[in-house]
C-alpha cells in the first residue's frame, strides 16, 4: 500500500465535523429492490451522539460517511445510553438495532439509522422469547432480517443465539411468534446467521467455515440444508504467518454483494494482546468467493467491491455507486477497540487500536424521490 493511501486511510481516524449527510443516486442492483433512479445514503459509521444537556438523557447524533474524510453532525437526537454503552446494542440489520432489556422483550429500533425519521423514532416489540430446553435466549450472536423493515408484511427477523437456538418471526403479522429451532452441530453454536437475498433463504457459517447450513424462507424447515465447501487456491503462507494466524482468535462471516450477485467468505483474524486490559488486534484476513458448486476460492480481488464488517449484519458495496468511495477492493472493519482497513490486493492493514464510533457501520438507506 502507497504512502500516500496509507495517509489518506488514515485521516477517516482524524476528522473534522460537517452539517449534512450525502446523498447519491444509485447504480441498478441485480435484485431488482433498487430503482436506477433512487437515492441512497453511502455507508456510513454511528461515531456519537452529542449530548444535548436538557435532562432528557440525548444526544444528537454524530457519523462518519464512508465517501467523505469526515463526521457529519445530525440533529437527530437519540438516547445517550445506545452510543455510550457498547452492550445496549446487541445486533443490527438493515440499519435497524436490536436492544434486549430487563423484561426479556428483544425490540428492533431504528433511532441509530440517520436516514430515520428525526422527531418519531420507532420501536418495534417482537414477540416474548421462548427459551428451548438446554439452550439460552440472554447471549446474542447477531440478528438478521430478510428485507429493510421489519414493517413490511413478508420480513422475517432471525436471531441467533449463543449455543444451540436460532429463533425466527415475522414481526408485522398480527399473531406473530417465534418459530424456535434448534441446530444439533456445535460448530454453529457460537456462529451468526445472515439472509441470502440470491437465494431466499437463512444461512449459517460453521466454524472454520467448511459447512454451510441454510434455512429455506417460506418453509421455515427445522431441517436445514447443508453445504460442504472445498477450499480453492489456498496462498502459500510463510511459516512466521502461519503461526501467527493459528494463534488468533478466528470468526467466520458471509456477506453478499447485491450489486454482482456474489457471496464472500471472510475470515477474520485477531490476537489477545494486554493493554491495560485484554483486547484483541487484527492481524490479518482471508477473503474467498463462494460458487454454487460448494468451491470456495480464495481471492485477492473483489474488483470495485468494499467489505463492511461490524456489530452489524456485513454488507458489501460497489464503490462505483458512491462517488468518493477512492478505496475499492477492501474490507473496512470495527470492533471494541479497534478500526481499520484491510487491502486484499497486498494484504496489508491500516488501523488503530482504538475504534472511532459505536462498532456499528450502517449500510445503504433508500431515500423516496
Amino acid at each position: 500500500m502507497s504512502m500516500s493511501l496509507l495517509l489518506n486511510q488514515s485521516s477517516k481516524l482524524l476528522c473534522f465535523r460537517r452539517k449534512r449527510p450525502v446523498l447519491v443516486r444509485s447504480s441498478p442492483l441485480l435484485s431488482g429492490s433498487f430503482s436506477p433512479t433512487s437515492l441512497q445514503t453511502p455507508p456510513c459509521n454511528v461515531i456519537d451522539a452529542d449530548p444535548c444537556f436538557d435532562g432528557a438523557d440525548l444526544g444528537k447524533l454524530v457519523i462518519s460517511n464512508a465517501n467523505e474524510v469526515c463526521f457529519t453532525d445530525l440533529e437527530k437526537k437519540v438516547p445517550m445510553e445506545l452510543v455510550d454503552n457498547p452492550m445496549a446494542v446487541i445486533g443490527s440489520s438493515h440499519g435497524w438495532i436490536a436492544t434486549l432489556r430487563e423484561d426479556g422483550i428483544l425490540r428492533l429500533q431504528d433511532d441509530l439509522n440517520p436516514h430515520a425519521s428525526y422527531t418519531d423514532p420507532k420501536r418495534i416489540p417482537l414477540p416474548p422469547l421462548v427459551t428451548l430446553p438446554h439452550c439460552q435466549t440472554q447471549i446474542v450472536t447477531n440478528v438478521s432480517m430478510s428485507s429493510s423493515s421489519p414493517e413490511d408484511e413478508d420480513c422475517v427477523v432471525a436471531v441467533k443465539f449463543l449455543g444451540p437456538q436460532l429463533s425466527l418471526c415475522r414481526p408485522a403479522q398480527s399473531n406473530s411468534e417465534w418459530i424456535n429451532i434448534r441446530i444439533a452441530n456445535p460448530c454453529f453454536f457460537s456462529s451468526r446467521v445472515m439472509f441470502s437475498e440470491r437465494h431466499g433463504k437463512f444461512s449459517i457459517l460453521g466454524a472454520g467455515g467448511h459447512i454451510i447450513a441454510s434455512w429455506d424462507l417460506h418453509t421455515h424447515k427445522q431441517n436445514p440444508k447443508f453445504k460442504r465447501l472445498r477450499f480453492r487456491n489456498l496462498p502459500k503462507l510463510t511459516k512466521t504467518k502461519r503461526e501467527l494466524m493459528d494463534s488468533c482468535y478466528k470468526s467466520e462471516h458471509l456477506v453478499e454483494s447485491r450489486t454482482t450477485g456474489e457471496t464472500f467468505l471472510v475470515k477474520w483474524y485477531r490476537k489477545a494482546v494486554w493493554r491495560g486490559m485484554s483486547k484483541l488486534i487484527t492481524k490479518a484476513f482471508m477473503v474467498f468467493r463462494l460458487d454454487d458448486k460448494g468451491n470456495a476460492v480464495y481471492t485477492q480481488d473483489i474488483g470495485d467491491l468494499c467489505i463492511f464488517l461490524s456489530k452489524s449484519e456485513p454488507f458489501c458495496v460497489s464503490l462505483s455507486s458512491f462517488p468518493g468511495m477512492a478505496y475499492p477492493n477492501q474490507v473496512d472493519y470495527l470492533d471494541v477497540g479497534e478500526s481499520g482497513f484491510f487491502d486484499l490486493a497486498d494484504n496489508s492493514i491500516v488501523g488503530g487500536n482504538d475504534s472511532v464510533g459505536t462498532g456499528l457501520y450502517v449500510p445503504p438507506q433508500n431515500i423516496d424521490n
